[in-house]
């Protein structure tokens, strides 16, 4: 899953012509937050699959034989297109099992980070996926382009929203750093300047010397929470919590309430960076 520093202009909008009927389109996803944006956008005029169901990781997961026949009846298939190990397993896949669906890199646009593919937790990264997908939707229904235009409209204001709450927080914060267990929130820390202090690195469980290590540059950060997730592990998690005197926090980076979620994220931080 490493990539160097790239970015994702160079690689387009990769579609290919499959014209709609005049039901519903089907629209098939990589992860849950990506499926608030097509819903958010597309209103009553799409319908979603998710490939990789919440709760599970995008890492690991094999999708179903149901999954795989609703996606051969799919007509645009939204890919992070960040370097997620799901896509880079299954995308060659999906296009021998429906060639003619369409397929956009939500990313496109996007300056994107070595070894860190989640994308969509900065609220500005994310206008720029929901402007991919509202451009993939009016290319692939163009009689529909107004009304795809005031969903996004509307969904934009609230991310909007997110984003100068995010930028309150950071000029309010006495602490510059937060402490994870998996690196998931480089993006937010880079577009609202954080610095992430993650636990497991590459993928790996952390070593005591790691830990030992990150222990003391938490507490010269003056760090009292530590941040886990649904999806990985805990491997020093207490330890660390309980030598820092620090509360542990699960927030979760493929919630599909993506709006709400990150609301959640937000309060969570306003604690952690000591935001009275």
């Amino acid at each position: 899953m490493s990539m160097a520093l790239i970015s994702i202009a160079s690689v387009g909008l990769l579609l290919t012509l499959n014209p709609i009927g005049g039901g519903r389109i089907l629209v098939a996803v990589s992860i849950p937050p990506l499926a608030e944006f097509v819903e958010a956008v597309g209103g009553e005029r799409v319908e979603v699959i998710i490939m990789v169901p919440e709760g599970a990781s995008p890492h690991t997961y094999e999708p179903t034989p149901g999954q795989l026949s609703k996606l051969s009846r799919a007509d645009l298939y939204v890919m992070v297109g960040s370097g997620i190990e799901f896509e880079l397993s299954w995308m060659d896949r999906f296009r021998e099992i429906n060639p003619e669906m369409r397929v956009v890199n939500a990313s496109l646009g996007l300056e994107l980070l070595r070894d860190d593919p989640h994308v969509w937790l900065s609220p500005r990264c994310a206008m720029v996926m929901v402007e991919n997908i509202y451009s993939a939707l009016v290319e692939l229904d163009p009689e529909h382009e107004a009304y795809y235009a005031e969903n996004r409209d509307r969904y934009l204001a609230q991310l909007w929203e997110l984003d100068g709450e995010f930028r309150e927080v950071a000029s309010r914060a006495e602490i510059k750093a937060i402490l994870v267990y998996h690196p998931a929130w480089g993006y937010l820390c880079r577009d609202y300047g954080f610095q992430q202090l993650a636990l497991e690195r590459e993928g790996k469980e952390p070593s005591p010397r790691w830990i030992e290590q990150l222990t003391e540059e938490a507490k010269s950060r003056g760090i009292r929470v530590v941040f886990t997730s649904p999806q990985s592990g805990r491997r020093g998690v207490e330890a660390i919590a309980e030598e820092l005197n620090a509360e542990i926090v699960e927030i979760d980076p493929l919630a599909e309430d993506y709006v709400d979620n990150m609301h959640r994220v937000l309060e969570a931080l306003r604690e952690a960076l000591g935001v009275g």
